[in-house]
């Protein structure tokens, strides 16, 4: 049996804990992606990781709506950005092993 053999199923996009590439991805590139609330619904995933070092947020979100769809790109710009929980503009170019969090506002009661 070679080195060739194809991925899981729990490797597959939207399901676990981890995102498409997981496994193919080199730490240094990899940028781990929260979402919260109305965009974890949108994006149907809590978390993915994707190979991202060098990217900028704003390239970032841009690759998640297209990847995601007309629910997250609605969900988006009323987004707080953090990265590694601090608040982040959209020109911060992220680097491996960054944690990039999407937070919708919220309602409580």
């Amino acid at each position: 049996m070679g080195t060739d053999a194809a991925p899981d199923a729990a490797q597959s996009p939207g399901t676990g804990d981890r995102g498409p590439l997981d496994g193919e991805i080199d730490e240094s590139e990899a940028v781990a992606v929260l979402f919260f609330a109305a965009a974890r619904e949108a994006s149907g995933t809590a978390r993915t990781v994707l190979p991202a070092a060098g990217a900028t947020v704003a390239q970032l979100l841009a690759g998640l709506a297209s990847t995601h769809g007309d629910q997250l790109k609605r969900v988006l710009p009323s987004c707080s950005i953090w990265v590694n929980r601090s608040p982040a503009p959209p020109g911060y170019v992220l680097r491996g092993g960054d944690e990039l969090a999407l937070m919708p506002p919220v309602s409580g009661g």
